[in-house]
């Protein structure tokens, strides 16, 4: 009996010995469905505005050098008179010349007094009015005041010592001098058309070589 009893547990312990470890399930790989083409129509793109393009201006008050192409003197000169000037640096547009140097200009006195007794200089007032480009004139904003450069209170001095004499000692005329440089500012746009730069070329597809037809019959 107790043998019996005892093959019984062993046959049992060996059965549950001998059943497999249960492994854990692995779910199976699914592939993501086709993405559906799309309906929707194409966007047109629009290129970024391109400031070299067409249609582009100089902005108002833009700085503008010019200087006298001679000596204006006011001995020389009257009120309302004009004289040459030259624009002495190129002015630009990104990288584009708009107005180039040496474009012309022209001022004009608005106001002037002589050199007088008694060491008194005189005075003169110009404008820069405008300058020549493209056979347009283009107005332009500049005032400037220059002077004698006379020595007024020593002259009176003198002339309390000396009398009557020192009456005849005149101060200096006023000069624009040749070359020196005056500012003036564009008064309005002015319109600008630069060069747009070319479409690139097409590419050439090579011309198909054409077949002799003896080659064709000893190929069949």
């Amino acid at each position: 009996m107790i043998a019996a009893l005892s093959a019984a547990l062993f046959a049992c312990a060996g059965a549950i010995a001998a059943e497999p470890t249960p492994v854990a399930a692995i779910p199976p790989t699914v592939n993501p469905a086709p993405a559906a083409p799309s309906t929707l129509t194409p966007v047109m793109a629009v290129a970024r505005p391109n400031p070299t393009a067409q249609g582009a201006a100089l902005p108002s008050n833009t700085e503008i050098w010019l200087s006298p192409n001679a000596e204006v003197n006011s001995k020389r000169i009257k009120q309302g008179a004009k004289f040459d000037m030259s624009v002495a640096r190129d002015v630009m547009l990104g990288d584009y010349v708009v107005i180039p140097r040496g474009t012309k200009g022209i001022g004009q006195i608005s106001y002037r007094t002589g050199k007088g007794a008694f060491g008194k200089s005189a005075k003169m007032e110009f404008n820069i009015v405008n300058i020549e480009l493209n056979g347009q004139l283009v107005p332009v904003t500049g005032h400037y005041r220059v002077e004698g450069q006379g020595n007024t209170g020593a002259t009176v001095g003198t002339a309390v010592a000396v009398g009557i004499f020192s009456a005849f000692v005149t101060g200096r005329s006023a000069i624009i001098a040749q070359g020196t440089e005056y500012k003036a500012y564009t008064t309005n746009p002015i319109p600008v058309a630069l060069p747009v730069p070319p479409e690139p070329a097409a590419p050439v597809e090579p011309a198909a070589v054409p077949v002799a037809a003896g080659a064709a019959t000893a190929a069949m």
